[in-house]
């Protein structure tokens, strides 16, 4: 079954850029995974500081093992002293 996810991810203000070229990389890297069906990420217009992962995984099996990539554990190791917040992330699939 296929796994929709979205990650909202709030940066503080000063590391906004260090963040965004991390998330950027994961986009780069991410779209070469075999089970990634869609990986975009957006930026908010009123808060620039805000970014959403909108994903589509082949399968649950995918999704793990791209959070096991080294590019994801770069992001990781961002969250407690850059960003705002733990990500929310939602999983979803169509009904």
């Amino acid at each position: 079954m296929k796994i929709h996810l979205t990650a909202i991810i709030k940066a503080k203000e000063e590391y906004q850029t260090e963040v965004l070229e991390v998330l950027q990389n994961m986009v780069r890297e991410t779209r070469k995974e075999e089970a990634c069906e869609l990986y975009s990420l957006h930026q908010g217009i009123e808060n620039k500081n805000e970014f959403i992962f909108y994903e589509i995984w082949k399968d649950t099996a995918g999704l793990e093992q791209h959070n096991q990539q080294p590019y994801i554990q770069v992001f990781g190791a961002l969250i407690n002293e850059k960003l705002q917040e733990v990500p929310q992330i939602y999983k979803t699939h169509i009904l």
